[in-house]
């Protein structure tokens, strides 16, 4: 569904593209290639502490992905069989009216035109009366048809085409709507702005958090850079990065600030081009744009040189021989270039007190680089490494002490010093060759159990170091003894980075997506926190300023939009996918990954009550307007329908709703609650009766003037308009109507939301289109009084707090009438015909037809009729 997926499609397949059922391919091979050396952030898991190797499923998970694949081909061709035969029906019932009312309508016309005819006869010569008889029957012939065309379009339903992967999709133009192709489309008076970002990418990033002098903590999460103010509490944000941001770096002027992005892939497959950003962190304005076009796949690691206050930027990207860069800062000219390795790199670094000498770290290497003309390395430190101390896999980390050593921490838990020695170019290799002083190791502290994460250097020659399995940050002297030591709960994962705001006071970015703030003697409380795996579920209060959120890390959290904060966090034994808010807000339910569904208690979090309903995930939940009924949609194609009683705390089953040939996606109450509009994975629009026992609407004309209480379906008549040109039908995962009815967000497959005008009938609609997300939308929503909307990623594991500014005006049924009858054309012209007996021939009037998209405007039975 998201471009995250195209890289198992191409483990399973050996071909890029969307799912069996989706997209098109991408177009090269080589765009394939970057895709799968450049995962989009959060696909693995990257604890870096083991080695990470992916294996290719086997032959039979291939023929049962590609089984799927087929069954799913079938489910749709059924679909769509079953939608020509209800057609073929409603119009076999119509056919004998029409025929009455034309028989009716047109015999006593035809009558008195024969009788007056005869009452007058004509007094000219035998060949002009034939002929003036052939020329006025042909002009009474085509009266007729056109007041035939007339009678036809008086009695007969008018609707929309819409066509989504050569499938007709048709929605029922409303009884308010006089004249469609008249209908104005614009986008909406309100905008959005980013108000706040929830969460910290610490889980697969290191070396991300700084605290600057300003008071104000930097890092990242998805395509956005937050400064926040740990005492006032209030972010700023720099969003002029269009992927995911991986690395950040700090200026030895405290003010500078350089962040690199990953390339990532448009929705078209076009690999885009992986950059640096150098950024002044107090106006938030762009100062340089280093490499564009030059990184591969993306940029790894950035640092600034100390020795000369700056001037040069070391980057390395995510290639394969992961190529180490130097860079002019104030010309964005490269200096050098060089071929690093090809095992996975974690850190780079300038000599603080020699702007010549560089170091990078990461899979069994640690390598040290002398600039001059060019980068040359020395590397025989392996040689020597193995005859006194156990090789570790991974070197994690490493900083420079006052007195010139580098202190490095690796995956054994060991903080190892090197210092400078006379050379043994015996022991060291060719690589030493002419240098009579290098750095060796000198020393081996055993400093955690497990990996040692991140090394923190401080005022007055103290270390810091924080671990991964023990989790603990110990304080040490300048010649490495302990001195303090404090472990974090366990609930916040292992400790990532450390950052230093006051030589007491700590910043402490942890692998579970959290910043804590504190010190050995108070602890550590967070002031940042997150989810750590892909998130879907969103749901807001009713009539609270917070908001639930669920997902594949199995936790249930409930934030609050005016303290920015969260307030609660539950852990299940299932992933959560969906979720509601009772109308009397007391309650909320969640729907699971194995059919189960729970509800639980806002105030005290336990559980009230527990069912499950079939064995297939659960895709939508969600309550009647008065909170009478319950309708839970589930992937086995069915929806579940619950009576509610005792303000949400009993449930009994109602009914089921039957008739879906694909897995329920999403679906809205009426707003007396007793109907629902609900949409599938084969892009089915139904409507049901749950008043008369969940009954199947054959007839969808008579659901065309329905009012809905909510309107998240993302195939309708109303939001017909948010679909692209071109669209496959996984491109929008999610939308949601304001409360006012006068706007609706729209969650993209591309990182994107958009805000369009409501309703927004007409294709190509024009929309307000935001960036921030690093991975596919997941889902919208708005607040209970219309002040916020938000919007979480999936992969990027961010949640985005967008203010809703700008006023609109007139109810949405009024503008749409409005517009219908006074608007003289449209910003998309259609092309069509507007003669009678063109439309006679055809039965239809183009408006773009397209494929796999397009839209075509029927009157349905008049082909059939003629």
């Amino acid at each position: 569904m998201s471009k995250h997926k195209n890289l198992y499609n191409f483990l399973v397949t050996g071909r890029l593209g969307k799912t069996a059922v989706g997209k098109n391919s991408f177009k090269s091979e080589a765009e394939e290639t970057t895709l799968l050396m450049n995962p989009p952030c959060g696909l693995f898991a990257d604890d870096m502490s083991a080695e990470i190797s992916p294996e290719l499923p086997d032959h039979a998970s291939i023929m049962e992905v590609r089984l799927q694949a087929q069954e799913e081909e079938i489910i749709l061709l059924k679909s769509s069989l079953a939608d020509a035969l209800r057609r073929i029906h409603v119009h076999d019932q119509l056919l004998p009216l029409i025929k009455q009312q034309l028989v009716a309508t047109l015999q006593p016309k035809c009558q008195y035109s024969c009788s007056h005819k005869w009452q007058k006869p004509l007094k000219r010569p035998l060949c002009l009366t034939r002929a003036l008889d052939m020329e006025q029957s042909k002009k009474e012939s085509k009266g007729k048809e056109i007041k035939l065309w007339q009678i036809l379009m008086r009695n007969v339903r008018q609707s929309i085409k819409m066509f989504i992967r050569g499938r007709p999709i048709t929605m029922y133009i409303p009884s308010n709507i006089q004249n469609y192709e008249d209908l104005r489309m614009e986008p909406p008076s309100q905008r959005l702005e980013l108000d706040w970002v929830y969460g910290y990418r610490g889980r697969d990033c290191r070396a991300n958090l700084y605290f600057l002098p300003s008071g104000e903590a930097v890092y990242f999460i998805a395509c956005v850079v937050v400064l926040y103010h740990i005492n006032n509490r209030t972010q700023r944000h720099y969003r002029k990065h269009t992927d995911c941001v991986r690395c950040l770096t700090l200026h030895p002027d405290k003010v500078r600030v350089a962040s690199g992005q990953t390339a990532g892939v448009d929705k078209d497959g076009k690999a885009l081009q992986a950059c640096v950003h150098i950024w002044d962190s107090t106006t938030l304005v762009t100062l340089q744009q280093i490499g564009l076009g030059t990184f591969q796949r993306g940029v790894g690691s950035v640092a600034f040189s100390c020795a000369d206050s700056g001037t040069f930027l070391c980057v390395i990207d995510d290639s394969n021989e992961h190529m180490l860069s130097v860079w002019d800062c104030n010309k964005g000219t490269k200096h050098a270039e060089v071929k690093s390795t090809n095992e996975a790199v974690f850190a780079v670094e300038f000599n603080p007190s020699d702007s010549t000498n560089i170091i990078t770290c990461g899979r069994s290497h640690v390598y040290f680089w002398t600039l001059s003309v060019r980068l040359s390395r020395m590397d025989g430190w392996m040689d020597g490494w193995m005859d006194k101390y156990k090789k570790p896999k991974f070197i994690q980390c490493f900083v420079f002490s006052l007195t010139g050593d580098v202190l490095t921490g690796d995956s054994e838990g060991n903080i190892l010093t090197w210092g400078k020695s006379a050379a043994d170019v015996k022991t060291l290799g060719k690589g030493a060759k002419g240098n009579l002083k290098t750095l060796q190791i000198m020393r081996q502290t055993k400093a955690h159990e497990g990996s040692v994460f991140t090394l923190c250097t401080l005022q007055g020659s103290a270390l810091l170091s924080g671990g991964g399995k023990d989790r603990k940050i110990i304080r040490w002297s300048a010649d490495l003894a302990p001195e303090r030591e404090c472990e974090i709960p366990e609930k916040f994962g292992a400790v990532r980075t450390i950052a230093d705001v006051d030589d007491e006071e700590l910043l402490v970015g942890t692998t579970r997506n959290a910043i804590l703030r504190g010190t050995f003697s108070d602890g550590f409380v967070a002031i940042v926190q997150g989810h750590v795996d892909e998130m879907w579920g969103l749901a807001t209060h009713p009539s609270q300023n917070i908001f639930l959120t669920c997902g594949h890390d199995r936790q249930v959290c409930l934030w609050n939009t005016e303290e920015h904060q969260l307030d609660w966090c539950i852990n299940l034994e299932e992933y959560g996918l969906c979720a509601d808010f009772c109308p009397n807000g007391s309650v909320v339910s969640v729907g699971l990954s194995t059919g189960r569904w729970m509800v639980l208690d806002l105030l005290t979090q336990d559980v009230i009550s527990d069912s499950t309903d079939g064995n297939e995930q659960l895709s939508v939940i969600r309550y009647s307007p008065d909170g009478s009924f319950l309708a839970v949609g589930s992937h086995d194609n069915f929806i579940y329908i619950y009576n509610v009683t005792e303000n949400g705390r009993r449930y009994s089953r109602f009914g089921k709703c039957n008739g879906h040939s694909s897995f329920i996606t999403h679906l809205d109450w009426s707003t007396d609650g007793k109907h629902i509009m609900s949409n599938s994975g084969d892009y089915e629009i139904l409507y049901w009766d749950i008043a008369a026992g969940c009954k199947l609407l054959r007839n969808r004309f008579e659901s065309k003037d329905r009012e809905w209480a909510s309107y998240t379906c993302v195939l309708g008549f109303h939001v017909m308009g948010v679909w692209l040109e071109g669209s496959d039908g996984t491109d929008i995962n999610a939308l949601c109507r304001s409360h006012s009815e006068r706007i609706v967000a729209v969650a993209d497959d591309f990182c994107k939301v958009h805000l369009f005008q409501y309703p927004c009938p007409k294709p190509k609609a024009p929309s307000h289109r935001y960036e921030g997300h690093g991975s596919h939308v997941t889902n919208v929503c708005f607040t209970h009084c219309d002040s916020h909307l938000l919007s979480m990623g999936g992969k990027d594991m961010c949640i985005l707090q967008w203010r809703v500014v700008g006023r609109g005006s007139g109810d949405s049924r009024e503008r749409l009438t409005s517009a219908s009858s006074t608007s003289t054309g449209s910003p998309e012209p259609a092309t069509y015909s507007n003669q009678p007996d063109a439309c006679l021939n055809q039965g239809v009037l183009n408006l773009g037809v397209g494929t796999p998209f397009g839209v075509t405007r029927h009157w349905e039975g008049v082909a059939r009729c003629l």
